[in-house]
């Protein structure tokens, strides 16, 4: 039996297409997947199970954004930024027109990007799979019945046709997946890539712009907020530091786990969902995210048993970048409308597999500014094959694919920002002590969430502190539940002279990815980083 829902009119966009489903609701989008897609199912949880075919990843050397006069001083060009002409934008929005207009039925949300109602965008999602529409139906805030009635003209628009490939012959492409920013005709053009993460971080860019333009700090990083208080606590980190995890905290209320900004008024999420990894999920070591897979969630590129629809989230066999888009109502302690008040704390968070840096220490702004800049982690050995020693990556605000202003644009407000507000800024190490990966041993998370925790309490303000030598930080020398000989690295290195050279290693590496930002760095920036 078909349905009758609202339709939209897309003539407008140059779209003829007669089925048009506007804002459906989750349970007609699950039925649409059902039917008309090809491997859709339903896990036992209840959780949309989808497929996004051969890109199970985003692809960050396909993104584009077209050079135009009004924009073309703003944008950090180069490697995250790839230029393309205004031509080969209206060719590629073209191709994709003409693809949606060959399809019988096209889906249709519209939602905000932003929870201060003063700053958010209104965003609109064209493509032609129910399970793109449920994914950003999901991971956009929600309108009430009243907003989707006012919602008019949107801020911007998504065309999002992933199974049709970019003309390799047109000029600036290298593939046939293609993912086009206009932010002159507010257009985003997605080609060649069905994986449904391209439309978040789409967003997520456009946000990137529009804020810092606005004097507004957008950031890659996940939030929390005191219940009392309403202030809120900062978390950064790259892939693989812990910040999903200590972001689920139960003494605090989540305001989000991905893209925040911070404007004059506090924080605020971008977002309506999270889109969590799912790789090795349990219900023991993330029972938040785990339960929050149910009815109205989306399981992406997953594999499950035929008999009842149980999810194996150890089973990597399609990608080990399984995800799960859910929104953030879902989660219990998640604070709704999403927005607290200005942080007392920022926390950069580390997986050190060099094992030098302190289980915790606290920056001076400079060196804030430094190390924000510089976005470390670093990945273990055993990963790929020839790799025997741990191996740095440095990611530039710890989000240098989403960044679209120089970093130092960022940086520059981020200081700003700590100025005015007066926020404590604290390094976490989440990675190795004792050694490096292979000799030491992990962190334990208890005692990095003793960490968190005493940061959150205040308790670390007058903590007794002692400078490292090599890293220049002030390493903090007591924490409430937390052996105090981890604090110091060198202490439990049994090879005192293994550590020195380890960490001069660790801190050229600093210094020489940081030669690539100095031109954009005050004096007293360049100074604040390790003694190499």
């Amino acid at each position: 039996m078909e349905h009758k829902f609202r339709t939209l009119d897309l003539t407008p966009y140059g779209i003829t297409v007669k089925n048009v489903f506007h804002n459906l609701p989750p349970s007609v989008l699950y039925e649409e997947a059902i039917r008309h897609e090809t491997g859709s199912s339903i896990s036992d949880h209840g959780a949309l199970i989808a497929y996004s075919g051969s890109k199970t990843g985003r692809s960050p050397k396909d993104k584009r954004v077209v050079k135009d006069p009004a924009s073309e001083k703003d944008i950090w060009w180069g490697p995250v930024n790839f230029p393309m002409d205004h031509h080969s934008f209206e060719i590629n929005q073209e191709r994709a027109k003409d693809y949606l207009n060959t399809r019988q039925r096209l889906y249709v949300v519209d939602g905000f990007s932003g929870w201060d109602p003063t700053l958010r965008l209104k965003i609109r999602i064209i493509c032609s799979r129910p399970y793109h529409a449920l994914f950003m139906r999901t991971m956009l805030i929600r309108p009430t019945q009243h907003e989707h009635t006012e919602f008019g003209k949107p801020d911007y628009v998504i065309y999002n046709a992933g199974e049709f490939p970019a003309n390799r012959l047109t000029q600036g492409m290298t593939s046939r997946t293609s993912i086009d920013l206009s932010l002159e005709d507010r257009e985003v053009v997605i080609l060649g890539t069905e994986y449904a993460g391209e439309m978040k971080k789409g967003v997520f860019t456009i946000m990137n712009y529009l804020m810092p333009k606005r004097g507004h700090l957008s950031m890659h990083c996940s939030a929390t907020a005191d219940p009392k208080t309403d202030s809120s606590s900062i978390l950064f980190g790259l892939s693989g530091t812990g910040k999903t995890t200590l972001s689920a905290d139960p003494r605090r209320k989540l305001i989000g786990d991905d893209e925040h900004v911070w404007s004059e008024n506090g924080i605020f999420n971008i977002e309506g969902g999270c889109y969590a990894k799912a790789i090795d999920l349990s219900e023991e070591s993330e029972p938040d995210i785990y339960k929050a897979l149910q009815f109205g969630a989306v399981l992406e590129n997953v594999v499950f048993d035929d008999e009842g629809h149980e999810v194996d989230f150890h089973d990597t066999s399609i990608t080990e970048n399984t995800r799960g888009a859910y929104p953030i109502e879902f989660i219990k302690n998640a604070k709704i409308p999403c927005m607290a008040g200005h942080p007392t704390d920022i926390i950069f968070l580390t997986c050190d597999a060099f094992g030098v840096l302190p289980p915790v220490s606290k920056l001076s702004p400079a060196q804030a500014m430094y190390h924000f800049i510089s976005g470390y982690t670093a990945k273990v050995a055993g990963t790929e094959v020839g790799v025997t020693e741990p191996s740095a990556t440095f990611s530039a605000c710890f989000g240098a694919p989403f960044m679209v202003w120089h970093p130092a644009k960022y940086a520059e407000l981020l200081a700003m920002k700590l100025k005015k507000h007066g926020s404590n800024v604290w390094l976490v190490n989440t990675g190795w002590a004792g050694g490096a990966y292979g000799v030491g041993s992990r962190i334990k998370l208890k005692f990095t969430r003793a960490i968190i925790d005493a940061i959150h309490s205040g308790a670390l303000k007058s903590a007794p502190t002692i400078v490292d030598p090599i890293f220049g930080v002030q390493t903090v020398v007591e924490v409430p539940g937390v052996p105090s000989e981890i604090l110091i690295p060198e202490k439990i290195w049994k090879d005192k002279i293994a550590f020195e050279q380890t960490a001069k290693k660790l801190a050229a590496l600093f210094t020489a990815n940081f030669k690539k930002f100095e031109d954009g760095a005050s004096s007293e920036v360049k100074s604040a980083g390790p003694r190499s």
